[in-house]
C-alpha cells in the first residue's frame, strides 16, 4: 500500500527503512595511517579461552581469526556470512530484521490460514479470512483480465482535461500513484492541525535518478523499463507497434516529471517541502489542471489550506497537462494502475512485473511465495484487525515492561550526556532537555484500535477487495485534513520488524514485531541486550536531534530553537560524519552518500554511545547483573557491541546493494556496524585497540555529534 508522508518517520531500518549492504570489506572513509595488523588483545584471547559464551550471543556467527580492530563486522559476523546463502526469494538476507520478519510472518499464515477456512460470525475473523482466502485463490486471479480491462476502460477514454482530471482523482482515491501524490498531514507549522498536501510523484522506478542519470547503468534501466512496460501492454493484448509506442510515451512523461522532482536528499531538508500556497495558490501555480473537479472527485474535505510541496513540479504538470493531448494520458495513467494491482492479477503480468525487478533493481532468483504476498497484502490491508490475534499469540506484558524500562534509562543517558556537551551553550540545552522529556513512547502496540465500519469486501474477487481497502484507507487519510492531530495514531503495523521516530509529533515507536531475538531475547545477558534493543531505543530518540530532527522543536512545529553558535557548533560535527560516509564505497563504483544518509549515521552514532553509557549505569544499579555479565567470556563491553553487531549480520545482491546505495536513507549494515565504532573509544577500549588500527579514527577526524 502507496502512502504519503511529507516528513518520514525516521526509521532504524528502511525502504524506507531498508538497508543495503554487500559483502563486507574494511571502511573506507578518511584514510587513516597505516599500520601492522593489531595483535588480538590478552583479554579476548584469554576470555575465549575460558569462559562461556553468553545467551543472546552465538559464537558461531563470529569469525575470530578476524582481528577486531581491523574489521570488527567481520569479527562478529563473519562465520554466518561464510556459512548463509540468501534466500531465492529475497534480495537480501540478515540474521536480525528479515529473519525475525519470517518468523512473524510464518505466525500471520497461521492466523490468516485459519482466518480463511473458518466460517465465523466473528467480524474481524470474517474479514481476514475474506480479504486472505481471496488473494490465495490464485485460479480465480486467472479469471481476472475481464474485471481489470473494465477498469481500464475508464482510464483510457480521456476527451478533455476535465476527464483526465476526474481520472487522476479516482486513482488517487484508490492509492494508485499517478502524476502527482496527496494526502493529509501534520503542518509541519502548527503541530496541532492536518492539512492536506500535494506533492510530487508518478514515477514507475524508484528515483528520478533512474531516468536522469547518464551512467551506463541507469541507462540500461531505462532500456530494460520501456521493454517492461512494452511487454505488460502486450500481456494486456497490444499489438507490438501498439505496445512500444506506448512505453516510449510513458518513459517520455515519467522522465519529464522526474526531471521537475526534487532529489532524495533534496527532499530531507523540512523547509523545501513546506509551501503553504492553499488551493488558490495551487491554482495559480498550475492552472492547466482541473483542480476544482479533482477535489471534489478525490474527497478532500472542503477548505482552502493546503500545503503544495515542491511547486515547481506542478508548474511542470501543468505545462504537460496544457501540451499534451488529453488522450496521451491513457496508456500512462493504465500502466500505473496495472502495477499498483499487480498482486491480484493472472500469473503472466505477475511474473512480468518481477522479472523486470529482479533483473534491474532487485537480484531475487525467485518471485516471493503466493502466501507470503498475500500475508503482506492482509497486514498492509487490515492492519489493526490482523495486529489483534498477532498480539495475543507473540508479546507479552514482561516484553514491553522491559523495554518501556530500557527506554526510560536511555532518554535519561540522553539528559546525562547534555550536561557534558561543550560545544552546546546552556540555552540550546535547555531546550534539547525539554524535548527528550516530551517524546512520547509507544511500545508493542496501540491503545485503541482503528475501526473498519463501513468496508465492504469481496470474497470472489481480490481485485474488488484490494481496491475496497486501499480506498478505504485513502479516505481515512484524507477525512482527517482540518481536523486536529491524532497523537495516538501509529505509522506501522504492530507485526512490523522496525522502529521509528517521528519529529512532527516528538514520539518514538516500537511495535511488537521488533521486540524479538535478536534484538531483545529475555535469556539474554543485560549488556548484549542494551546493545542490540539499546541501541535500536538510542538511536530513535537521536533521531530528534539529527540533522532533519532537530529542526524541529519539542512540540513538533517545524521552528528555529537553536542559537547560533550552537547551530553552527552542530553543523560542523555532522559534516565531520557526512566526510567519513562519503569516503565508503557501498558496492562496486557506487559511493555512499554521506548527506543522504547523514540523519541515519547521526543516529547510530548517537544510538550506541547513549545506549552503552545507559548499560554502564543499569550495571553499576544492579550490582547481580553486572557479576553475572563479568562471568562470560567476554567483557561487558565487548557483549553489548557484540550483541549490536550479531543484529546486522546481513548480506545483499549487487543489484539491490546498488539500488539502496541510490535511493535508501541507511548506509550498508556492514558500514552500520564499522562505521560508528571506529569513533568510539568506548569500543577501541572494550577491545584494547592500538592508534592507526583500522577501527580507531585519528583524533583530528574522529566524529561526535551527541
Amino acid at each position: 500500500m502507496k502512502r504519503l508522508a511529507l516528513l518520514a518517520a525516521s526509521c532504524v531500518l528502511g525502504t524506507a527503512c531498508k538497508t543495503a549492504e554487500p559483502a563486507p570489506e574494511p571502511p573506507r572513509a578518511t584514510p587513516v595511517a597505516t599500520a601492522p595488523a593489531s595483535p588480538p588483545s590478552a583479554e579476548v584471547a584469554m576470555a575465549d579461552a575460558t569462559r562461556p559464551v553468553p545467551p543472546g550471543l552465538d559464537l558461531a556467527v563470529m569469525d575470530t581469526s578476524v582481528n577486531p580492530c581491523d574489521d570488527f563486522y567481520a569479527y562478529a559476523c563473519g562465520g554466518w556470512l561464510k556459512t548463509t546463502e540468501i534466500p531465492a526469494d529475497r534480495s537480501r538476507w540478515s540474521r536480525g530484521f528479515e529473519t525475525v520478519a519470517e518468523r512473524n510472518e510464518q505466525v500471520l499464515r497461521d492466523i490468516l490460514t485459519s482466518a480463511a477456512a473458518t466460517k465465523s460470525a466473528d467480524r474481524a475473523t470474517e474479514m481476514l479470512g475474506d480479504y486472505y482466502g481471496a488473494c490465495m485463490d490464485e485460479a480465480a486471479l486467472e479469471q481476472s483480465m475481464p474485471a481489470l480491462k473494465a477498469q481500464l476502460a475508464k482510464l483510457t477514454s480521456l476527451k478533455s482535461a476535465n476527464d483526465l482530471a476526474k481520472t487522476v482523482a479516482w486513482l488517487h482515491a484508490r492509492g494508485v500513484d499517478s502524476l502527482f501524490r496527496i494526502t493529509s498531514d501534520q503542518d509541519l507549522k502548527d503541530a496541532t492541525l492536518v492539512i492536506g498536501v500535494v506533492d510530487q510523484g508518478g514515477l514507475g522506478m524508484p528515483d528520478r535518478d533512474y531516468y536522469l542519470k547518464d551512467d551506463a547503468k541507469m541507462k540500461e534501466a531505462r532500456v530494460a523499463y520501456q521493454e517492461h512496460v512494452k511487454n505488460v501492454f502486450l500481456l494486456l493484448g497490444d499489438k507490438p507497434e501498439m505496445a512500444t509506442r506506448k512505453a516510449q510515451g510513458i518513459l517520455a512523461i515519467e522522465t519529464r516529471l522526474a526531471g521537475a522532482s526534487l532529489s532524495k536528499v533534496e527532499r530531507r531538508d523540512p523547509e523545501k517541502t513546506y509551501h503553504r500556497l492553499e488551493r488558490k495558490g495551487l491554482q495559480t501555480t498550475a492552472p492547466a489542471f482541473g483542480w476544482d473537479v479533482y477535489f471534489k472527485q478525490v474527497g478532500l474535505p472542503e477548505g482552502d489550506a493546503l500545503n503544495v510541496a515542491h511547486p515547481a513540479f506542478f508548474q511542470t504538470v501543468s505545462a504537460m497537462v496544457r501540451e499534451q493531448r488529453p488522450g496521451d494520458w491513457g496508456p500512462y495513467l493504465a500502466y500505473h494502475f496495472v502495477d499498483s494491482v499487480r498482486d491480484t492479477l493472472p500469473k503472466k503480468l505477475q511474473e512480468e512485473f518481477f522479472r523486470f525487478e529482479s533483473s534491474v533493481l532487485t537480484g531475487a532468483k525467485e518471485d516471493i511465495a503466493r502466501w507470503k504476498k498475500c500475508v503482506r497484502s492482509t497486514d498492509a490491508a487490515l492492519p489493526h484487525v490482523l495486529a489483534q490475534p498477532f498480539i495475543a499469540r507473540t508479546f507479552g506484558a514482561d516484553g514491553k515492561a522491559t523495554t518501556s524500562d530500557m527506554v526510560g534509562q536511555i532518554e535519561k543517558s540522553f539528559e546525562r550526556n547534555l550536561d557534558t556537551l561543550s560545544w552546546m551553550d546552556a540555552e540550546t540545552k535547555a531546550k534539547a532537555l525539554e524535548k527528550v522529556q516530551k517524546i512520547t513512547n509507544k511500545i508493542g502496540y496501540p491503545d485503541v484500535w482503528r475501526s473498519y465500519e463501513g468496508l465492504k469486501l469481496d470474497r470472489a474477487s481480490f481485485l474488488q477487495s484490494y481496491l475496497a481497502t486501499e480506498a478505504f484507507e485513502q479516505a481515512r487519510q484524507l477525512r482527517k485534513a482540518g481536523k486536529p492531530v491524532d497523537r495516538a495514531e501509529w505509522l506501522m503495523s504492530p507485526p512490523t520488524v522496525n522502529a521509528y521516530y517521528n519529529p512532527a509529533t516528538n514520539e518514538i515507536v516500537f511495535p511488537a514485531g521488533i521486540l524479538q531475538p535478536p534484538f531483545f531475547n529475555r535469556e539474554a545477558s543485560a549488556p548484549v541486550n542494551f546493545g542490540a534493543m539499546g541501541m535500536v531505543v538510542g538511536h530513535e530518540i537521536t533521531h530528534g536531534f539529527d540533522d532533519e530532527g532537530r529542526l524541529f522543536d519539542a512540540d513538533g512545529n517545524l521552528k528555529q530553537w537553536w542559537t547560533d553558535a550552537s547551530d553552527k557548533a552542530f553543523r560542523e560535527r555532522v559534516a565531520c560524519v557526512q566526510r567519513q560516509y562519503d569516503g565508503y564505497t557501498a558496492v562496486d563504483d557506487v559511493k555512499v552518500n554521506g548527506k543522504l544518509t547523514l540523519g541515519e549515521n547521526v543516529a547510530d552514532l548517537g544510538g550506541l554511545k547513549l545506549s552503552f553509557a545507559a548499560m554502564q549505569a543499569y550495571l553499576a544499579a544492579h550490582p547481580e547483573k553486572a557479576s553475572e555479565a563479568q562471568a562470560y567470556r567476554f567483557s561487558p563491553a565487548q557483549q553489548f557491541f557484540l550483541g549490536y553487531a550479531q543484529s546486522w549480520c546481513s548480506k545483499i545482491r549487487d543489484a539491490a546493494a546498488r539500488q539502496r546505495a541510490l535511493t535508501d536513507s541507511h548506509s550498508p549494515a556492514f558500514l552500520r556496524v564499522n562505521g560508528p565504532v571506529t569513533n568510539l573509544q568506548q569500543f577501541q577500549q572494550a577491545f584494547s585497540c592500538q592508534a592507526g588500527a583500522k577501527m580507531v579514527a585519528p583524533a583530528a577526524n574522529r566524529c561526535e555529534v551527541w
